[in-house]
């Protein structure tokens, strides 16, 4: 009997054992909580900065999250995963959840979401119709001080680099 009591709860840890291995996270700013991986889906909840998460799942740029607000998807460069850090800054911030080495005095290029290779990248070739369509997406001065007021973002005056010589 004690046999089949050991494998009965062996079964049951590792049943259980995705929901230990779930990553942690922090929202790095106020973003909403999608009810799929889509900018124009509904939106379920919303997260604050500074808000604790559970990862639960990975597809392309978005994240299945759970909250105490809430569960769906958010945009992947919305959270920091693992514990938040002080002191770090924002630009190291956003250079950890873009190439996954912050704090590591490493510093790792990436290509995006997408994850791109070398050879990709060897391969590419100039496109004017895509460069057209990229350009497509640019906005006015108008709509994009009311899209960073909507985010409560604040504008910075910096210096600009020297030209190349």
């Amino acid at each position: 009997m004690n046999l089949v009591k050991t494998v009965l709860v062996a079964l049951a840890l590792a049943l259980m054992h995705p929901l230990w291995a779930a990553e942690t996270g922090t929202a790095l700013k106020a973003d909403e909580i999608k009810a799929e991986p889509f900018r124009d889906a509904g939106t379920v909840a919303t997260l604050s900065a500074g808000d604790k998460v559970e990862i639960l799942k990975k597809d392309g740029g978005w994240l299945r999250v759970k909250s105490a607000s809430g569960s769906g998807w958010v945009r992947m460069l919305s959270i920091r995963k693992g514990a938040a850090r002080k002191g770090s800054g924002e630009a190291a911030g956003l250079l950890g959840v873009a190439s996954g080495r912050a704090g590591t005095g490493k510093v790792v290029a990436t290509t995006g979401v997408r994850g791109l290779n070398e050879e990709e990248l060897k391969s590419a070739k100039f496109d004017e119709s895509e460069l057209k369509l990229a350009e497509s997406y640019a906005t006015g001065r108008p709509e994009a001080q009311k899209f960073a007021a909507q985010g409560k973002l604040a504008a910075r005056k910096f210096d600009y680099l020297p030209d190349a010589e």
